[in-house]
């Protein structure tokens, strides 16, 4: 399998360690690397992100810099029902400006795929890759492309997941500290796919967003609303799971 493209990706001795060494600075989080801005992206449109908890959580870090159009308490995340040689995410902002774009390549036996800011795909936010090809609880861990930097891991509870979407969430030390789970009434939307979904997203077991589908004609859309985070989970980290719920939409509509 080819990794992923040179400049960003998983730290080097990842597939033999499994994870990167980390420094006991910033709750977890190297310090070095979060200072300066990412090569490659503007100098408008980053801010700073304050306020975050000091115990290691699912965010970016004390020092982190994201695209301040991810900042909106409430995105969009759409995909067209078609699409050829893989299927499009598309993440948009209130005013319409796109400030997430994924294409997952189709028929690959191991998940990997990265979130970029732009359809381009010049500016890449994260790298997630699966850490198994065949298991029944699958891992994927996920990196900050301009460091390699691990944020967290998602681990989707296969069983579990049969009836209602369930997904924990790990911080670096692949210790569980959230959860993103479907709602209401999850069984009966497997057998009348028209029904809507929504999806609620915890850390530390407090609400801190919600994914809800919308009814919508050739395209599938989800709003993200993290109008209650608090700055206690990485926005990125939450587009990832909102295409994660996608996914799983999908791959029900295909089998």
């Amino acid at each position: 399998m080819q990794g992923p493209p040179h400049g960003y990706g998983p730290p080097q001795g990842y597939p033999q360690q499994g994870y990167p060494q980390q420094q006991q600075q910033q709750g977890g989080y190297q310090q070095q690397g979060y200072q300066q801005q990412p090569q490659g992206y503007p100098q408008q449109g980053y801010q700073q992100q304050q306020g975050y908890p000091q115990q290691g959580m699912v965010h970016q870090g004390q020092q982190g810099m994201i695209p301040s159009g991810l900042l909106h308490p409430v995105l969009t995340v759409k995909r067209p029902f078609w699409s050829l040689l893989g299927r499009k995410f598309h993440v948009y902002a209130p005013d319409g400006q796109l400030v997430a774009f994924v294409k997952h390549p189709l028929l690959r036996l191991k998940q990997e795929f990265t979130i970029f800011a732009d359809e381009a795909q010049t500016m890449p936010l994260l790298h997630i890759k699966g850490r198994q090809v065949i298991a029944l609880n699958h891992n994927y861990d996920v990196f900050d492309a301009a460091t390699g930097q691990m944020v967290g891991s998602i681990r989707r509870r296969g069983l579990k997941s049969i009836f209602r979407d369930t997904f924990e969430l790990l911080d670096p030390n692949d210790q569980n500290v959230g959860l993103c789970e479907e709602e209401g009434a999850a069984f009966l939307r497997r057998l009348f796919p028209i029904l809507l979904g929504k999806w609620k997203i915890e850390l530390q077991g407090q609400l801190v967003g919600q994914i809800k589908q919308v009814f919508r004609f050739f395209v599938k859309e989800f709003t993200l609303d993290l109008s209650q985070n608090q700055n206690r989970i990485d926005p990125r980290f939450a587009i990832a799971l909102a295409i994660f719920a996608l996914m799983m939409e999908s791959a029900r509509e295909s089998g």
